[in-house]
């Protein structure tokens, strides 16, 4: 079993049952959660005109490779009504890989860590509540780390 780190968010309807949903439909044989993060809310990156979200992470332990684990939260992400919109627009469900135990992975549709790790303050807050002491595999730098550089 791998521990991964996942990151998860909504902006649409009922925001926290759409991630305590996400966090049930997760469960499974092959990836079993440990831990989920507090939930925060937050306000949009990148487009910003649109509802604030609520973030959260968890930590999980899954037999799944990287691209079986990104087709599952895919598919959950589509069971629980995500619909295609403007890049970093609104959605109901967001579902990333941040990290898949020490593996970096690159690929032309899967990028672990999840590039913007380091920049995004939304995941690093409840990252660090999980897993503060947790180094990047490229830059060595920690969780704890990359989130002081936001302070």
């Amino acid at each position: 079993m791998k521990r991964v780190y996942l990151g998860l968010g909504s902006n649409l309807g009922d925001r926290e049952a759409m991630l305590k949903s996400a966090i049930e439909q997760l469960e499974s044989s092959d990836l079993h959660v440990l831990r989920a993060s507090s939930i925060r809310e937050t306000a949009p990156a990148y487009v910003l005109d649109q509802p604030f979200f609520l973030n959260q992470v968890v930590e999980a332990e899954t037999s799944l490779f990287p691209k079986q684990l990104l087709l599952r939260l895919k598919k959950i992400e589509i069971a629980l009504g995500r619909k295609p919109t403007r890049p970093k627009g609104p959605r109901a469900i967001d579902l990333d890989i941040l990290f898949y135990a020490g593996a970096v992975v690159s690929m032309a549709d899967l990028e672990i860590p999840h590039p913007g790790i380091a920049e995004r303050r939304f995941v690093l807050e409840p990252l660090a509540e999980l897993a503060p002491d947790l180094r990047h595999p490229v830059s060595g730098k920690t969780v704890r780390e990359m989130l002081s550089a936001h302070l």
